[in-house]
């Protein structure tokens, strides 16, 4: 399965019905909803108001990244909201399988994020229990920055990990990612590319349909 994401802070918030609608009729398949606390990252973002009021808008998988300190405090609310997927960060939960299984019990899919320079190797005890493991290619907390480059050696490393031992989850990447370099990150492994401003800035139905053609390229070779 090959997915786009766009990323809802590349929007623009006063048009977010439409933009949202065009995205998935243009054949996004999830919406990620990065959702900032202003102390794991400095910046503020939204949360579950906005997420809910939302969610009516579309039938996308709501794919919930929380940039937030102990994230496992707002599980609950997040469902309620209309999450389907809530990823967390390794470098925020002081316990991540305590916050996996929170995630699992209430009825979502789970993933774990990793800053740039944090190893894959810190989630080798929880490998067979997440659903996605989402590789930041940027700094988390502010959009528009530029890729960087060592995150497609960390996505090689994880894709051969997780063969080796028969794993199956997502690797989503976020962070910096264009059509220009959505080719090399399938090549690496990943399976679900996040983008905001390559998405929104311009034509979004245009640029959505431009990297579906991409996965849909990648996928039947």
């Amino acid at each position: 399965m090959y997915v786009l994401a766009p990323s809802l802070l590349g929007a623009d918030f006063s048009r977010l019905e439409e933009q949202i609608r065009a995205v998935d009729d243009a054949g996004a398949g999830y919406l990620h909803l990065d959702v900032m606390d202003g102390a794991f990252v400095p910046s503020i973002s939204f949360g579950m108001p906005l997420i809910a009021s939302i969610r009516k808008c579309t039938n996308m998988v709501f794919d919930v990244h929380m940039m937030v300190e102990e994230p496992g405090r707002y599980v609950a609310d997040m469902k309620k909201a209309g999450a389907d997927l809530i990823c967390v960060h390794q470098e925020a939960c002081v316990h991540l399988d305590r916050t996996i299984n929170q995630i699992k019990e209430a009825g979502m899919k789970a993933g774990v994020a990793l800053n740039p320079a944090t190893p894959i190797s810190v989630l080798d005890c929880v490998l067979d229990q997440v659903d996605m493991i989402l590789i930041m290619s940027v700094n988390p907390g502010f959009g528009g920055q530029k890729f960087i480059p060592y995150a497609l050696d960390k996505v090689r490393n994880l894709r051969q990990k997780l063969d080796e031992k028969g794993l199956h989850p997502d690797i989503q990447v976020d962070g910096g990612v264009t059509l220009d370099n959505a080719r090399q990150l399938l090549e690496a492994g990943a399976n679900i590319l996040v983008a905001g401003s390559a998405v929104f800035k311009g034509d979004a139905t245009a640029n959505t349909r431009a990297f579906a053609e991409i996965l849909k390229d990648y996928e039947a070779n």
